[in-house]
């Protein structure tokens, strides 16, 4: 069973110092058909101008991950954590019982780039926490986030795991899901997945299915391994 998400189809929101893109139902954009895939909640998308970002607010019982593409965040929050997010970094705030925070571009003149994505815990009422780092690729498939941490990763409240998926073009991998749904992001490059053209942006979830990616260009991708619904 397969689900897909094309990247024009996604909802956006524009807001002059924000253009952000929802792969599922957020903020203002609902769609009963994206809702997300397992405990999966948000893929946003978003590009800051220089200088701007989100003011202080708050959030509780949520994975939050963000993932820099290009330039870097300001992070701030309540637990006392101020820290420079540069590209290629991720990082993971538990909001548990509650937190507040803000990002802001660290660049006053250029642009910022990132995916901020919402994973639901498995455990609420948690103390909240946050972590950051950047994880060196070994091998096609590198483990960003994890239920334990493992080979470096930084450790989430789910039974879920997000790995960085880098081939070059020509190459080859199979992701098998079996029984636990997957999800597939491109974040840069072209890719065939069972004969489906996918493209920065583009997106495939599924479930009982092996996925054959075969890279057309370069290519750097998110695969999510989630929980069984």
């Amino acid at each position: 069973m397969y689900y897909f998400r094309n990247s024009d189809e996604r909802g956006r929101a524009n807001f002059g110092w924000l253009n952000s893109k929802h792969s599922f139902s957020f903020g203002n954009y609902y769609d009963a058909n994206h809702m997300g895939v397992s405990a999966l909640r948000v893929i946003n998308d978003d590009t800051v101008m220089g200088g701007a970002g989100f003011d202080t607010h708050g959030h509780r019982d949520m994975e939050i991950i963000s993932y820099v593409l290009e330039g870097a965040i300001e992070h701030k929050d309540s637990m006392g954590k101020q820290y420079i997010v540069p590209a290629g970094d991720i990082q993971r705030m538990s909001a548990g019982t509650g937190v507040t925070h803000s990002e802001f571009n660290h660049s006053k003149t250029d642009e910022l780039h990132f995916l901020q994505i919402w994973i639901q815990p498995n455990k609420m009422g948690i103390k909240p926490n946050y972590e950051q780092k950047k994880v060196v690729q070994n091998g096609p498939l590198t483990p960003l986030v994890t239920p334990d941490g493992r080979e470096g990763s930084l450790p989430v409240q789910q039974d879920a795991s997000i790995y960085r998926l880098q081939l070059k073009a020509g190459e080859k991998i199979d992701l098998n899901t079996q029984k636990r749904p997957g999800y597939l992001h491109v974040m840069s490059g072209k890719a065939d997945v069972n004969n489906n053209a996918l493209n920065a942006g583009d997106a495939l979830g599924a479930i009982e299915e092996q996925l054959d990616v075969s890279a057309m260009t370069d290519l750097t991708a998110l695969w999510f391994d989630l929980p069984p619904v």
